[in-house]
């Protein structure tokens, strides 16, 4: 019985740097940068009806603020008409929005609260 001795597998030949003969397209390929979401601030309203101190609770709970800085916002709402909570992607925004207002219905307060898009 003969041995067999699998094949080589010859190599490529190494190829020469090609040459433009006028009739090859180069395209370019340029990074595509991509933009930032365009940010929306979450905004209470001021009513006449919501307690001082819910506003307080909510600003707390749904926007992670200390004691002291969801005062100052709740006064800035109080005296302004209204106070920016916070800022988020449009999707993050939207869901405080729902997470707040439903929080305010639950509690009997016709506290409201929009998602407004940053200028940018």
């Amino acid at each position: 019985m003969a041995t067999r001795i699998p094949p080589t597998i010859p190599k490529p030949p190494e190829r020469a740097p090609e040459r433009d003969d006028g009739g090859t397209v180069l395209l370019e390929r340029k990074p595509e940068r991509t933009k930032p979401p365009q940010m929306h601030q979450v905004v209470l309203l001021n009513d006449d009806y919501t307690p001082m101190e819910f506003v307080v609770v909510v600003i707390q709970e749904f926007f992670s603020k200390d004691r002291e800085t969801a005062t100052q916002i709740m006064l800035k709402i109080h005296l302004d008409g209204k106070g920016v909570c916070g800022v988020y992607s449009k999707d993050v925004a939207a869901t405080k929005v729902d997470q707040v207002t439903e929080a305010a219905r639950k509690a009997g307060h016709p506290l409201q609260c929009v998602s407004e898009p940053l200028d940018g």
